[in-house]
């Protein structure tokens, strides 16, 4: 058997650490007349989705393999596969995705820049090629998404609130109790529960109560009852179950978490207004 010297072996080593795969092409400009906004509908919000919306002002058709938010104020997720064929439009949405928000201890961030990132092509057999989209900096969505988000990570991190166990048709009126239970520090008190398209929140009494620094739990009676006894109303619960809760910590400034009552919960509250609203008799 033959001996392979040393040379030879360095030579062989240095010859395979010169090889590397070409570099990615850099990304491209926005193929001319196409452009990007940001949107969100009602029914994106309990789906955690927003809306690209194209803009294209030329006779060109533009496909879109897919797309993909990037910005440091949110985790960026994987492209979303859109497969998508963008003649000429004044919007057209693709909706995609979003990352959970990216929230700090300290309060709550700024807004950063974000990105649309696609691959697109805009002629038949052209490969789609990687395009960055700028989007309008601050963009209001994305502003109002971090607040909303980073405000409930802060009430989140002093305590956690739910709807309590015990629920009871009491009169015309479902009542219960909101529980807050200690995770952090702080006096944490709620100031207000809103309703929601389908049921009016009355509470016992305003502010619902105030978690004392030394307490570890409260609760506070709250009544539900419904909104709208529409059809319409009940086919287009979107956001039936999403309750905004006001609270503030230590007395600063008042923060909105959303509390979603449980799923066997959420039957019962269907089934109970169905019944107040006379349907299914």
């Amino acid at each position: 058997m033959k001996r392979i010297t040393l040379p030879l072996v360095v030579a062989i080593l240095v010859a395979g650490c010169g090889t590397s795969a070409p570099a990615a092409p850099p990304p491209a400009d926005p193929p001319a007349g196409v452009s990007v906004t940001l949107a969100q509908w009602r029914s994106d919000e309990p789906m955690h989705t927003l809306q690209v919306a194209v803009r294209n002002t030329t006779d060109t058709p533009v496909y879109f393999a897919d797309v993909q938010l990037v910005t440091p104020s949110f985790t960026a997720l994987p492209p979303h596969r859109t497969d998508a064929t963008i003649k000429r439009t004044e919007r057209t949405d693709l909706r995609i995705p979003y990352g959970a928000a990216n929230c700090s201890p300290q309060g709550l961030p700024d807004v950063q820049r974000a990105t649309v990132v696609a691959h697109v092509s805009t002629g038949s057999g052209q490969q789609p090629r990687k395009v960055v989209f700028p989007v309008p900096h601050p963009d209001p969505l994305l502003a109002r998404l971090l607040r909303d988000e980073c405000s409930a990570f802060l009430i989140k991190q002093a305590v956690t609130i739910e709807f309590g166990l015990e629920w009871k048709e009491s009169g015309k009126a479902m009542r219960g109790e909101l529980v807050v239970t200690r995770r952090g520090s702080g006096a944490v008190t709620l100031n207000d529960m809103g309703g929601t398209t389908h049921y009016i929140v009355t509470p016992e009494r305003r502010p619902l109560g105030t978690l004392d620094a030394a307490a570890q739990r409260l609760e506070a009676p709250i009544a539900l009852t419904p909104g709208r006894c529409d059809g319409h109303a009940f086919a287009e619960a979107k956001k039936a179950f999403l309750f905004p809760v006001r609270a503030v910590i230590d007395g600063g400034e008042e923060r909105v978490v959303i509390v979603v009552p449980p799923k066997p919960l959420q039957d019962r509250l269907i089934a109970y207004a169905l019944k107040a609203c006379g349907f299914g008799r």
